[in-house]
């Protein structure tokens, strides 16, 4: 099946043990082949829309946000919906962000939903409250978790099950 949307994201494998067992159970993006990340901008443009000149954009855009580090170290919540990994520093993240925006100022993130970006990596949402605790009470022990970011990834798929999302370019943070 063809893709349908396209997000850019920033990977971090460090996390992927940690989180995974969790993610599987209580965060939909896992079943599509979505990794553990944070989101740099969903939705992106529509798949049929990335050209040559799209990515090259974005590869200067990446190029912008110098390489980091950064630790996973404490839980966040949205409301009592969401239950996530905050990135310190966090401004990396956002700058990464506001690179893409503005030069693609047609596409918001979220869709304009949220009045604020929060740069995150999401554990489990949607599920009841009391799981989702239990969820981020199993991390929490295993936290900090330090990684380096050197690396945008533009992935494009359908949000459905089966693993359908895949890596449609990798961009080098300057």
């Amino acid at each position: 099946m063809e893709a349908s949307q396209s997000a850019l994201i920033v990977t971090v494998p460090e996390v992927e043990p940690v989180v995974a067992p969790h993610r599987e159970l209580f965060d939909q993006a896992a079943s599509w082949g979505v990794p553990a990340h944070v989101t740099v901008l969903f939705p992106f443009l529509p798949p049929a829309e990335i050209s040559a000149h799209v990515l090259d954009t974005l590869g200067r855009a990446a190029a912008t946000v110098p390489a980091f580090f950064v630790a996973f170290d404490r839980l966040g919540w949205f409301a009592d919906r969401v239950v996530w990994l905050a990135p310190s520093p966090a401004s990396p993240f956002l700058r990464l962000t506001a690179a893409v925006t503005a030069r693609f100022p047609g596409v918001r993130p979220y869709d304009g939903a949220f009045e604020e970006v929060v740069p995150h990596l999401t554990v489990g949402h949607d599920h009841p409250v009391d799981v989702l605790k239990a969820a981020g009470e199993a991390v929490l022990p295993r936290l900090p978790i330090r990684a380096r970011v050197d690396t945008l990834r533009l992935i494009t798929g359908r949000p459905e099950p089966g693993g359908s999302w895949l890596t449609r370019a990798l961009f080098p943070l300057g």
